[in-house]
């Protein structure tokens, strides 16, 4: 159902390239788990495409540490595991402030974005 959702009310869909089965064989591994992010994924990339949605994966990588505003890479954004209790962090270059979570979606949006201007087919 929320997958369907997702598709009906949204022309583009944008997901990072998590691997789950990787995420599993670390201390995450429960929630990782939980959270059914393989499954997910498959519904909304067959779903988009019985619906005439966009479906794209994009490369995930630092997006939780980039500014989604001025794009700068600061040495004071959330890093790895050990960055993953830094839940907020303000752009030394910009002083944007950002929830790692919201930042990060706005990055992969965002590079689903310049995939779609470029014309570079979907992964």
């Amino acid at each position: 159902q929320f997958s369907t959702r997702l598709v009906k009310e949204n022309a583009l869909i944008v997901v990072g390239n998590v691997s789950s089965s990787k995420l599993a064989k670390t201390k995450m591994a429960k929630s990782v788990l939980d959270a059914g992010w393989y499954t997910l994924k498959t519904q909304l990339d067959y779903k988009s495409k019985a619906m005439q949605a966009v479906f794209l994966e994009v490369n995930e990588s630092y997006t939780t540490q980039t500014c989604s505003y001025c794009g700068c890479i600061s040495s004071n954004s959330p890093k790895g595991r050990a960055g993953l209790g830094i839940r907020e962090w303000t752009c030394p270059e910009c002083g944007a402030m950002h929830d790692r979570d919201v930042n990060a979606a706005k990055n992969i949006l965002a590079a689903g974005h310049c995939r779609l201007a470029g014309g570079i087919p979907a992964l």
